[in-house]
């Protein structure tokens, strides 16, 4: 079934921008007991609202089915980089907001528990809400209480009950996830002191679309968010923009913090400029984005001419990163286990399992000291600076490729 109507202004001047094909849910690693089951695969399409420029997914898909078919297998902890990227996180939302001991934190989509665990360990009550019983048993394991459940208003409620209102809402890379972004907004609203903040993060469309890469884009992300989508959303359940910035994770996030309106008497400058630029660039014209897929269709078919002679010539290709959107650039390229032999990753969540469906098996790092030249293809490219000095350690014969090397 498809949308038909905007998820922030309901308009129905819905255009067709951006087509992947026919694609799995990205963030789900299929168990060797499950290998022989088919994938739920649905067209992966974008589509621009004419009329308030928000960019949203075309196809809608259940979101029990995204999160609770399989175990859920990324986590917020699943690297240094990441809990470094969390650990200060906290800092800044406490010392930037003025948190007091004893304030409520709420975490949606809370995952392993730990950004929630480290607001604890500095005081704070804090709960997660996350859809995942794996992750929720994983978050417990930390002492972090989980309502296994969609954020939504009943969920809300729950807690108005049972903890009161929330100093501060955290929904970092899962505001995008929902396929009500307006009524997981209003909750937002219902639960949050008359002082208290809306933050969240999630990849900038604007830098997606100026990167170049596509990679971003899949099922899980309903939603792909500019500074001026946002603004209207917030605004449409009584709340403003704080503060918008950029922060260093995920390739570049989109971090902003909203209050309740009648907290913020004026908007800043900063989000005015913000939105200036993102129109500036085209980002709200059908214009760009034929250009933009035409861009990427020609750098896949350059690339995949490469991928068939190192294979005509007996050449081992080792993807790196088991990551949601390495999933969407395989499937998007044709990259199954006919040519790549394997993906690594360092998660032991997700080692032992498969891509869903490329069925690439999914192994340790250490695959690569068993092939004297094989290829490596960096899908997590976000963290190829630190991963390329590990691999040479590994194999100082390995022979890195991508699509924007091939020139």
């Amino acid at each position: 079934m498809f949308r038909t109507n905007c998820l922030v202004c309901e308009s129905n001047q819905l255009k067709e921008i951006i087509n992947l094909g026919m694609q799995p849910f990205a963030d789900t690693f299929i168990p060797k007991d499950k290998i022989n089951e088919a994938d739920l695969i649905y067209p992966l399409i974008c589509d621009l609202c004419l009329n308030c420029g928000h960019v949203q997914t075309k196809c809608i898909t259940d979101p029990k089915e995204r999160y609770a078919q399989h175990d859920y297998s990324y986590t917020s902890s699943n690297s240094s980089f990441s809990r470094s990227h969390w650990d200060e996180y906290c800092k800044k939302m406490i010392q930037d907001l003025d948190l007091k001991n004893g304030d409520l934190t709420v975490e949606v989509g809370s995952n392993d528990g730990y950004l929630s665990e480290q607001f604890q360990k500095n005081g704070f009550k804090a709960i997660g809400v996350d859809p995942s019983p794996y992750m929720a048993e994983l978050a417990k394991q930390r002492g972090v209480n989980t309502i296994i459940d969609l954020f939504d208003e009943n969920v809300g409620e729950k807690i108005l009950k049972e903890y009161g209102k929330a100093k501060l809402v955290a929904a970092n890379n899962v505001y995008n996830h929902s396929n009500n972004p307006l009524g997981f907004t209003k909750t937002v609203t219902n639960i949050l002191s008359s002082d208290g903040y809306f933050v969240f993060e999630q990849p900038y469309w604007f830098t997606t679309i100026q990167s170049g890469k596509f990679d971003q884009i899949y099922h899980e992300h309903v939603s792909y968010y500019t500074v001026k989508s946002v603004k209207e959303l917030l605004a449409k359940a009584g709340m403003k923009i704080k503060s918008a910035k950029i922060v260093d994770y995920h390739g570049e996030s989109l971090r902003i913090i909203a209050q309740l309106a009648e907290s913020i008497k004026e908007e800043s400058e900063e989000v005015k400029r913000m939105i200036e630029k993102e129109e500036e660039f085209g980002l709200f014209s059908e214009e760009l984005y034929k250009k933009y897929m035409e861009d990427n269709i020609r750098a896949r078919n350059l690339f995949m001419e490469r991928i068939f002679k190192i294979k005509q010539n007996g050449g081992t290709i080792i993807a790196i990163g088991a990551a949601a959107k390495g999933n969407t650039f395989l499937n998007f390229y044709g990259l199954d286990n006919s040519l790549v032999d394997f993906v690594t990753d360092s998660s032991p969540h997700k080692q032992g399992k498969f891509t869903p469906a490329t069925r690439i098996p999914i192994v340790g790092d250490e695959i690569f000291s068993k092939y004297k030249e094989p290829y490596a293809l960096i899908l997590s490219w976000n963290i190829a600076h630190q991963l390329k000095p590990i691999l040479e350690k590994i194999n100082p014969n390995i022979k890195f490729i991508s699509p924007e090397s091939q020139q």
